[in-house]
């Protein structure tokens, strides 16, 4: 059942291409989080390893007993007692396992970038494939983003209850899709996570904007993780991690460079203002 009121928190990293050092840095801020009293953690997009090459070397099937990534949220949700929301990690398998056997395989040399919930007792209680890829040209150093390249699109919407309330969980670039959210909200979700990898150019113009919408329009607490520096000669994501209330505001914010937004939420405040302008049952379109 999910506490009324619930620390949360969003961590920022600037991710390099070696997963030995990326994790070792989620830990050590996962830990911060959780001695500031958070009971939901949410990593940022890709925080395990960005612009190491090829994702598929990096691949892991769905609930395999030694992978990696998912070994490391499973155990940091159970050290610390907390919901984990991992970001994105690079799976080689589709939705949907049989005795921890992937029935879905990718073949292509592409990846599903997945984002796995964990309870507090470091059990999967959910996944969520990102939807919309980053397949565009912005105006910065690197110029041309191909995520179809590296990825494979999901195609399911996913809610999840946790102890801190019903998640409705998306990543990065699906933001800019406002439908998307709304389905979530309709599904009864409370918070939105929003993993991210945003760029500087685009972040600055849009992020902030973007998030404060996509809160106030579906009455939600939103939670943004976002990568927050330099990680090479092109590549430079824009930060500004936050929290965001049901009614718009910005509970806390990091500028740029690791660290943490902590807020709390209060679900009756969500009731309170759906009550007050009932919108899901005027919705017309």
């Amino acid at each position: 059942m999910s506490q009324q009121k619930s620390i949360v928190a969003a961590i920022q990293m600037v991710s390099t291409a070696s997963v030995e050092e990326n994790l070792a840095s989620a830990g050590t801020l996962i830990a911060e989080a959780a001695a500031a009293g958070a009971k939901l953690v949410l990593l940022p997009e890709v925080f395990a390893v960005l612009e190491g090459g090829p994702m598929r070397q990096y691949g892991e099937v769905e609930g395999a007993a030694e992978a990696p990534i998912q070994k490391f949220l499973a155990e940091q949700a159970r050290t610390h007692r907390l919901t984990v929301v991992g970001g994105t990690i690079p799976l080689i398998s589709r939705p949907g396992t049989v005795a921890g056997e992937a029935t879905h395989l990718l073949t292509d040399g592409r990846v599903r970038p997945a984002s796995l919930v964990f309870d507090a007792t470091g059990r999967q209680i959910a996944r969520y494939d990102k939807i919309h890829l980053f397949d565009v040209k912005v105006d910065d150093q690197q110029s041309v983003y191909s995520e179809s390249r590296s990825y494979e699109p999901g195609d399911e919407l996913v809610t999840v209850d946790t102890e801190v309330g019903t998640l409705g969980l998306s990543v990065c670039y699906d933001m800019r899709f406002a439908e998307l959210y709304r389905a979530l909200f309709l599904r009864g979700a409370q918070l939105f996570t929003v993993p991210a990898a945003f760029t500087r150019v685009t972040g600055e113009a849009h992020w902030e904007t973007l998030l404060r919408a996509r809160a106030i329009e579906n009455q939600c607490y939103l939670i943004a993780a976002g990568q927050g520096g330099r990680h090479n000669a092109t590549r430079e994501t824009w930060g500004h991690s936050m929290i965001i209330d049901p009614w718009g505001r910005v509970l806390d914010q990091i500028d740029s460079g690791p660290g943490i937004a902590l807020a709390e939420i209060d679900l009756q405040l969500v009731a309170d203002i759906r009550a007050r302008m009932p919108i899901g049952q005027q919705i017309r379109l």
